[in-house]
């Protein structure tokens, strides 16, 4: 066991042992490629590609952690650079042209649920300032830009039947217009948990198997509006994080409780949901507009504390499977992994239930939903060591509880942001890698990875995030020479934003966002010309540029700073300018009629 480990708690907030260690959560989100044409060519291509997911799906190699040295080279011709962003995260107007509410509307409005009572009702200003976004993506050079489209905001209820919001459909339109006009390929999310609050009222929102009809119909719609123009589609981002924090321990919207239930079901719901809109589209539009169906699946890295340790090896698995495979495995190979359905099935029983808390699937449920991705999206971040932990059943109903593991960091792993996240490289490789060996080496876009700062001031000179991007993208390059079928990377995110339930509090973007001033200027952090250089280059040509890179970006951010720091100033003549000259101005005004008024009364 490496020195040293401490003891990281679980993301319900339940600390498995050593009351000092540094608390464990999830964010994410993700993208991907495949391509098909004719009825029966799709069909073939689809068995084929079945028949190699089980075929390569063996075992994978436990004891081959290559930590290697920094890698000099470059991605194949074609890989696709890109930046992400979320609806809810970005855009504000929550009540502007016709938008419906969201569940994170409702959640951010109830105090206490938010660090400092932060909301997204304005966030970034996206939604207005769309259009000077896209030129910092143009000045990068990207060749993708991640976007969601707010289900509310297209349709207010959440049913087509009711009232579609042209306006809505308008902004998005704009928005992929200019992307492509930018000569930046859209890769659309279909949901990144903005759920329209009157499904959730209504229906209890994914606990419910409706939401699987009334999914489909919202895909539907987009698919029908922009899929002349869109040929990257992302289902769901992250689904682990839906399940387990909206519906498990109720950190995220919808906020539910329902402990070692909740979030199976909901996460039942919305494979299916996948699976039907996959379907939809390959029924109906792929023909037309030839293109791809994916899911966007996040997933930290778990490492056995001791790789010589059988329990521990399984251990690790078992986190791996209960966190990624939860919802691969189904679309890849037709249902749960065998060891989810076996852990909790026995711990069901040990509870005195009649049947397992993990629904099932029906043998035409299984062959439906098998083989639903045209290529993987994969959100990562961080590592976590893993060993095995007993929970007994008298412990209850837990997600986490099911997993009988224990969660582990080194504290020399460096975390400069989120509580939850260290930097770990190497483990972003054997992520990939064990997707290559577990699922038939599908088509992978990164769709998420980055790094937050949570500190007082602010820095521009974001250091740390320029050292975590040259170190995950080089263990992303090495993969890729492993094998691994990555076609593109998503560094998360353009902009900081609203950071779910740690409001404005942490901070991702390349981009630092002023919030203070109601125009959300956006200022270039260091680490956007850091990115630029990898993209220009492809990745990593030689040692003297990569670290030329690194000086060139600390020198620029400095004048960025000195913007920052006027902005105070210029939000103080802004406000003199919006408020006390108009108000001069009206009080000039009444004093030059009072004295017309008086010299009128003096004639007469």
């Amino acid at each position: 066991m490496p020195q040293g480990i401490l003891t990281a708690p679980s993301p319900g907030n339940q600390k498995l042992q050593d009351s000092s260690c540094v608390p464990e959560t999830d964010e994410t989100n993700t993208a991907g490629v495949k391509e098909a044409s004719g009825t029966m060519l799709r069909t073939g291509v689809r068995l084929l590609a079945l028949a190699l997911c089980v075929s390569a799906g063996g075992d994978f190699d436990w004891t081959k952690n290559e930590k290697t040295s920094f890698y000099y080279g470059t991605f194949p011709t074609g890989f696709s650079w890109g930046v992400g962003s979320s609806a809810y995260q970005t855009e504000g107007a929550w009540n502007t042209d016709g938008k419906g509410m969201s569940i994170w509307d409702v959640f951010a409005h109830k105090k206490g649920k938010i660090s400092s009572n932060d909301t997204g009702d304005s966030s970034c200003e996206g939604y207005y300032k769309f259009k000077d976004d896209i030129n910092l993506m143009k000045e990068m050079k990207l060749n993708h830009y991640r976007f969601s489209v707010s289900w509310p905001r297209i349709l207010p209820s959440g049913l087509r039947s009711e009232h579609v919001n042209e306006k809505g459909i308008r902004y998005y339109s704009d928005l992929i217009d200019l992307l492509l006009n930018s000569k930046i390929t859209p890769v659309v999310t279909l949901y990144h948990w903005d759920l329209p609050q009157v499904l959730q009222e209504k229906y209890g929102g994914w606990q419910n198997a409706s939401m699987v009809g009334y999914f489909n119909e919202f895909a539907n719609l987009c698919f029908e509006r922009f899929g002349n123009r869109v040929k990257h589609w992302i289902t769901f981002n992250n689904p682990w994080s839906i399940s387990v924090e909206g519906y498990e321990t109720g950190e995220h919207a919808p906020g539910l409780r329902t402990r070692g239930s909740g979030a199976y079901k909901a996460a039942h719901h919305i494979i299916k949901a996948h699976a039907k809109v996959w379907h939809t589209y390959d029924m109906k539009w792929r023909s037309k507009q030839k293109g791809l169906i994916g899911i966007s699946l996040s997933a930290d890295w778990g490492e056995p504390v001791d790789v010589s340790n059988q329990r521990d090896v399984e251990a690790a698995e078992r986190y791996i499977h209960f966190y990624l495979g939860w919802f691969a495995t189904p679309l890849f190979h037709g249902d749960y992994p065998a060891v989810m359905k076996e852990y909790i099935g026995r711990k069901s029983g040990q509870q005195g239930l009649g049947a397992s808390r993990l629904p099932v699937f029906s043998p035409q449920e299984k062959s439906y939903i098998r083989g639903t991705v045209d290529f993987l999206g994969l959100g990562h971040y961080t590592t976590r060591y893993v060993t095995q932990k007993n929970y007994p059943s008298s412990f209850g109903d837990s997600y986490f509880a099911d997993r009988d593991l224990a969660e582990l960091v080194d504290p020399k792993w460096p975390d400069p942001g989120s509580e939850w996240l260290y930097s770990v490289p190497w483990g972003f490789r054997r992520l990939l890698n064990f997707v290559k060996t577990q699922y038939g080496n599908p088509m992978i876009y990164v769709t998420e990875n980055g790094v937050s700062e949570k500190m007082p001031c602010t820095d521009l000179c974001d250091d740390w995030r320029m050292q975590y991007f040259r170190e995950y993208i080089n263990e992303l390059l090495k993969a890729v020479r492993d094998g691994v079928n990555v076609k593109g990377y998503t560094a998360w995110s353009l902009l900081d934003g609203f950071e779910w339930d740690e409001g404005f509090s942490e901070r991702f973007g390349l981009y630092f966002v002023d919030f203070r001033n109601k125009n959300k200027p956006r200022f270039p952090k260091a680490s956007v010309q850091f990115y630029k250089r990898i993209i220009s280059s492809n990745g990593f040509p030689s040692q003297r540029e990569v670290e030329s890179w690194k000086r060139k970006a600390v020198e620029t951010c400095s004048s960025s700073n000195q913007l920052l720091a006027a902005d105070p100033l210029i939000g103080h003549m802004e406000m003199v300018t919006e408020i006390v000259v108009p108000t001069v101005c009206t009080l000039c005004i009444l004093l030059s009629a009072v004295f017309f008024m008086f010299l009128l009364r003096r004639r007469l």
